[in-house]
């Protein structure tokens, strides 16, 4: 019997790119032929819903014919948002640079403005475009983390900067909490299989360590980090111990569909000096977090079914006197979701709704408890749903999108949209837009009270309507970027300085209450740039600047920090290889923010000074400008690599909050050790 020539699987191979946010997915962990390719292209996998917002176009500058691949990626996590994603980190972009927290590499975009109150990421307050910490989502790998107590803790999450490979800032997301825009940070291992070892070490007694690593196997990957660094503290009272363990699952079933599975835990132990009084030293915190999500994703045909749930739970402890615990926190944020998405023949539609269930337990925040329960003395718990319909459509150079949801909040129902529109041609593209957002006030804004503070249980959610026009170019090695936005906030929360105020019958003086007081015209410009490269000597070089101004449309009172925005931000990059193994990174920033803070008179000896009556000695003083230089020397040699941190060259004397000192010039070096 004549033997039949055995006949292997056929090898596909790729003539065309589809325009379809699947598409890439169809060949993971199979052998391609790339017949076509465009020189100088880079293979992104995007997220479902960013692909569907934003394609770039593609010009065939030559043909080429190369060896087989085995195409590898990771589905990301999709996002409700109809606006094409701003990236404000990219990991692979800015591998050399002079970062080593999340805060670093958030400071230097021109669009989001990071507080800090000390160093390495101790603590800070994170806002998009003029709005404050409490208006902002924070979302990891696209689930909604956002704390319901506070937005100091919201970004407080259990991950280092090498964990994540990409943050974006997401707008236009339909539902309660985005009042200013979201924050998603993307995590994924650095190779699909390795360990790696980091150490360093440096002035103020400061040490890090982080192990990670990461095993791929066909359609499984498992991703864990843990790490820990701590700082005797560059001034009185400022140091700190964090710890964080960090692990992510996704696994991709032919026929049950995606699994992604992250979950997590962070301490932190902190000196707190004038975190929240500046005249007082002494204050302590210490914060513990745990969170967890799984998300599933399943094709049927044209429809895509998404579906998450996730879980976080805070705890904080904070001492006015180190030693003497006087608040104590315990707070639940739980969520879940479920939408679906539609590919037609007139777009992309989608329809779903979500729900979200805070609580807490606390010593001075909520309602009176029939029977306290340890330290916990009150509680509070509250229900909000959102359900909401959006379309996206695409044409050869223009796309549509809109979307459409009720919120079901304990204040009551309100309706939601957003409508965005682009232009693109060649390496050009103009879009331009409006979105209405809102957010909930938070625990603290509706029952913290202290001695100089008077809480107010009247408050309802603030509202905004953005409205937004930008243009960006890119080609070959340069790119260039502008947006023009206005906010029209109304129903603004902050603290009212009043010097009389009745509550409940009693005449209270000289007190901060917490009131609506404001409505906020916010305006702003950003224009960035740069150029980029594998080869050469200079790698990368950008170039960044941002103008806001913001008008207190209702006057003649006086609030704690609604007007304490970056007014102007002026950032540059660099970024060179002399030879291959060695990298020199510069960063060097222009800060320069509006308003004032109240400053206490010290002696000599750092005492306070008080008058005759017993009273605190103060000063009304403005911010100044400031100038920060940090650079990074990085050598790497086969599996080792070697680098030294400058941070704060020129040694600036400065604060983000008022009387706050952030430190000088701070020297750290490290090694780090990688196995693939």
């Amino acid at each position: 019997m004549k033997k039949q020539p055995i006949q292997g699987k056929p090898i596909p191979c790729f003539k065309r790119w589809l325009r379809t946010n699947y598409a890439v997915f169809a060949s993971l962990h199979r052998q391609v032929t790339i017949g076509v390719l465009a020189i100088g292209m880079s293979i992104l996998v995007l997220a479902a819903e960013e692909a569907a917002a934003q394609t770039d176009t593609v010009f065939v500058f030559g043909n080429t014919r190369i060896d087989e691949v085995e195409v590898v990626g990771t589905k990301q996590s999709p996002s409700r948002s109809i606006l094409p994603q701003t990236s404000v980190f990219n990991r692979s972009v800015e591998a050399a640079a002079p970062l080593s927290t999340l805060e670093e590499a958030l400071r230097v975009s021109p669009t989001i403005d990071v507080r800090e109150r000390s160093g390495k990421g101790t603590q800070a307050d994170i806002s998009i475009r003029g709005g404050s910490a409490d208006q902002t989502m924070v979302m990891l790998n696209g689930i909604n983390f956002t704390d319901a107590r506070t937005g100091h803790q919201s970004h407080a999450l259990p991950i280092d900067l090498d964990c994540i490979s990409g943050i974006e800032l997401v707008e236009g997301i339909s539902g309660v909490g985005a009042y200013s825009g979201a924050v998603n940070i993307r995590t994924q291992p650095l190779y699909p299989t390795y360990l790696r070892l980091m150490l360093e070490s440096g002035q103020h007694g400061y040490f890090y360590a982080n192990l990670s690593g990461a095993v791929t196997r066909n359609r499984f990957s498992l991703f864990a980090a843990g790490s820990f660094r701590r700082s005797d503290g560059y001034t009185y009272n400022t140091d700190f111990r964090n710890a964080n363990g960090y692990l992510r699952m996704t696994y991709d079933a032919k026929k049950a569909g995606f699994f992604d599975f992250q979950a997590g835990v962070q301490g932190r132990r902190f000196g707190s000096n004038g975190f929240y009084a500046a005249y007082n030293r002494e204050q302590f915190e210490q914060t513990s977090t745990a969170l967890g999500s799984l998300r599933w994703v399943k094709d049927f045909g044209r429809v895509r079914l998404n579906a998450d749930v996730s879980y976080r739970k805070n705890f904080d402890r904070y001492e006015w006197y180190r030693g003497t615990p006087t608040n104590y926190h315990n707070t639940d944020n739980a969520g879940a979701e479920l939408w679906g998405d539609v590919h037609w023949c007139a777009g992309i539609t989608s329809v779903g709704g979500d729900y979200m269930y805070h609580h807490i337990f606390s010593s001075n925040l909520g309602e009176a408890m029939t029977t306290p329960h340890g330290h916990y003395k009150r509680e509070k718990s509250r229900h909000v749903g959102n359900a909401w319909l959006r379309h996206v459509k695409h044409w050869a150079h223009f796309e549509i999108a809109g979307s459409a949801g009720v919120s079901f909040t304990p204040y009551g129902n309100s309706v939601l949209w957003a409508l965005t529109g682009a232009y693109r041609t060649g390496a050009w593209r103009v879009d331009a837009g409006a979105e209405q957002s809102m957010r909930l006030p938070t625990f603290t804004d509706l029952y913290y009270t202290s001695a100089a503070q008077i809480n107010n249980l009247d408050l309802v959610p603030e509202r905004a309507i953005t409205y937004h026009i930008g243009a960006s170019y890119k080609h070959d090695k340069w790119d260039a970027k502008t947006q023009l936005f206005y906010r029209d906030g109304r129903n603004v929360i902050d603290w009212v300085w009043r010097e009389q105020i009745e509550i409940d019958g009693q005449m209270l003086y000289n007190k901060w209450h917490s009131e609506q007081q404001s409505r906020l015209g916010t305006f702003g410009i950003e224009v960035s740039g740069g150029y980029r490269t594998d080869n050469g000597v200079l790698r990368r070089a950008t170039l960044s600047y941002c103008y806001m101004d913001t008008s207190k449309l209702k006057k003649n009172v006086k609030t704690s920090s609604v007007l304490d925005y970056m007014r102007h931000k002026l950032s540059a990059s660099i970024e060179i290889r002399p030879v291959k193994e060695l990298s020199v990174a510069l960063t060097g920033t222009l800060y320069d923010r509006n308003g004032a803070y109240t400053d206490y008179l010290r002696d000599e000896t750092g005492s306070l000074i008080y008058d005759e009556a017993g009273r605190m000695q103060t000063a009304l003083r403005d911010f100044k400008p400031y100038f920060l230089l940090d650079a990074r020397i990085k050598y790497e040699i086969g599996a080792v690599a070697i680098h030294l941190d400058l941070s704060n060259i020129t040694d600036t004397r400065y604060c983000d909050f008022g009387g706050l000192r952030r430190p000088g010039f701070w020297l750290t070096g490290g090694v780090t050790f990688t196995i693939k």
